[in-house]
């Protein structure tokens, strides 16, 4: 969600770039990079070793959380049109985020209620118990892909938009297709193998080349 439909990494970024100076700290691409789909209390942990912070990932979630002003939060490019093309012809879909259900619904209750009420459910992996381990296990798209009607749709007819590294790692684990749509800051060379296809944002995907309806 963060980064592929929800223009939050940006945020976020600037977030841990402050909350990191207040300890003396720098936060950089390298750093964040590493975070990018993980759980939240994983992501901050990672933080504090490789900055050697002072603090428990508890502490570091809130001065994070009380940092980010998600008010501002927009859509990426491409995710609107996209979605609402593929929800027009009756394709099933989800989303599929480590964020908790709290912080989801702090991410979209300002500005895009609406606009996730066109996605048949939320898997929320932060704070669902049925996710053991998270990505790049391949249990979140497992645990996402169980609550479609009829559950457990082909595994090889999903496709998933991935923006880290762990979510392509993740998705491929759980035998999905996978678009990859990284950070364009996101050096080549930590780039996941086996992704299907990368793009530079949604705006480039083509329905038409995955067996979808193309847009009009």
């Amino acid at each position: 969600m963060d980064g592929i439909l929800l223009d939050t990494e940006t945020l976020y970024t600037e977030a841990f770039t402050i909350v990191c100076g207040r300890y003396g700290k720098h936060f950089d691409f390298s750093i964040k990079a590493r975070l990018m789909g993980r759980k939240p209390m994983i992501a901050m942990a990672i933080v504090i070793d490789a900055l050697e912070l002072p603090v428990t990932p508890e502490q570091l979630l809130d001065e994070i959380d009380e940092a980010v002003d998600f008010t501002s939060c927009g859509l990426m490019p491409g995710a609107d049109r996209l979605v609402r093309h593929l929800y027009k012809h009756g394709i099933p879909m989800a989303v599929c985020t480590a964020s908790s259900t709290t912080l989801f619904d702090l991410k979209t209750e300002h500005n895009h209620k609406e606009f996730f009420k066109l996605f048949h459910h939320i898997e929320c992996c932060g704070s669902d118990p049925c996710v053991k381990h998270g990505k790049p296990a391949p249990d979140a798209y497992d645990v996402a892909a169980h609550w479609f009607d009829g559950g457990n749709p082909n595994p090889n007819n999903t496709i998933v938009f991935e923006d880290s590294v762990t979510g392509i790692q993740s998705a491929l684990a759980a035998g999905m297709k996978t678009v990859f749509i990284p950070d364009e800051k996101l050096d080549k060379s930590f780039w996941p193998e086996g992704y299907h296809q990368v793009l530079k944002s949604m705006e480039d995907f083509k329905p038409e080349e995955w067996g979808l309806p193309a847009f009009d």
